[in-house]
């Protein structure tokens, strides 16, 4: 690859049980009572990552950091970025402005105080910034935020903001924020996730190497994957009255999740959100680039 493009590392810290495919099923009320498993989950990432010589950034809910402080410090203690996913995975389109900047603070402020490190970087859960929610980019620069990684550029049942650009970009006129939207290639007029979650864990291996691969050569621009500690965890739990299709996208190839990400690490170049963040606002323009541009 010559010089190799330094793509961004993450994974979205939370429990099995919070994700939104079992939403419906699985009751908020119900979380502390259910076998935690995202520390030991997470440790096995850790360990990936340290296998591989790479570093990452871990996007960590606030609820799961509260539970398990000795996993945040060890985030940290090992070189990771530490950055949030919001309190307790509630779609930022399901809140307002006032309640985001609530759940905001208080993720951040437990993040800080365990990993006594600044926290810069957000993802929203499941990606939901989108077209509902204008005013989600300005409530994170008013907090502060260098860099969200909130928006999927594509049509999907459960999220996506199909007109939003393709790589990072600045929302706001006025502010220094810039958006780092999930990694998409255009194939055969259709636009697909590349490199990310589920779309990683059930798709062919080949589809994702070639997919990045088009993105740094073809394109000469990072891409950036992302995971969940769960799908490194075949033995968890299964949520027998879950709906078929969220059954399927949740447990298919857990097995090889592993292995395939062993191979990503050793495939291409690998590196923190918050620097990968630094260097694409380097090469914005100093306008802003709007959703209308």
């Amino acid at each position: 690859m010559g010089a190799a493009v330094i793509n961004g590392l993450s994974i979205d810290v939370e429990e099995w049980f919070q994700v939104g495919a079992f939403e419906a099923v699985i009751d908020r009320t119900a979380w502390d009572s259910m076998a935690s498993r995202v520390e030991d989950s997470t440790i096995r990432a850790l360990d990936l990552f340290a296998a591989a010589g790479v570093h990452g950034t871990f996007f960590t809910l606030g609820w799961v950091a509260e539970r398990h402080p000795a996993l945040i410090r060890r985030i940290v203690a090992e070189g990771h970025e530490l950055a949030s996913h919001g309190w307790d995975h509630a779609r930022v389109f399901t809140l307002d402005a006032a309640a985001f900047a609530a759940d905001l603070a208080r993720a951040r402020a437990v993040l800080e105080d365990l990993g006594g490190v600044a926290v810069t970087g957000y993802r929203a859960p499941s990606f939901s910034i989108d077209a509902r929610t204008p005013w989600a980019h300005e409530v994170l620069a008013e907090a502060g935020y260098a860099y969200s990684s909130s928006v999927a550029p594509l049509a999907h049942d459960h999220y996506g903001w199909r007109d939003a650009p393709r790589f990072a970009w600045r929302p706001l006129a006025d502010s220094p924020l810039i958006e780092i939207p999930v990694t998409t290639v255009d194939l055969a007029g259709r636009r697909m996730a590349a490199g990310g979650g589920g779309f990683f864990r059930v798709l062919p291996y080949g589809f994702s190497h070639w997919a990045i691969r088009q993105v740094n050569q073809a394109e000469g621009r990072p891409a950036l994957t992302y995971f969940h500690p769960w799908e490194l965890d075949p033995g968890q739990p299964r949520v027998a009255d879950a709906p078929l299709r969220s059954r399927l996208r949740h447990y298919t190839n857990l097995d090889g999740m592993e292995g395939k990400l062993r191979r990503l690490l050793g495939d291409f170049a690998w590196g923190r959100m918050d620097a990968l963040a630094a260097r694409e606002a380097a090469l914005l323009d100093p306008a802003p680039r709007s959703i209308a541009a």
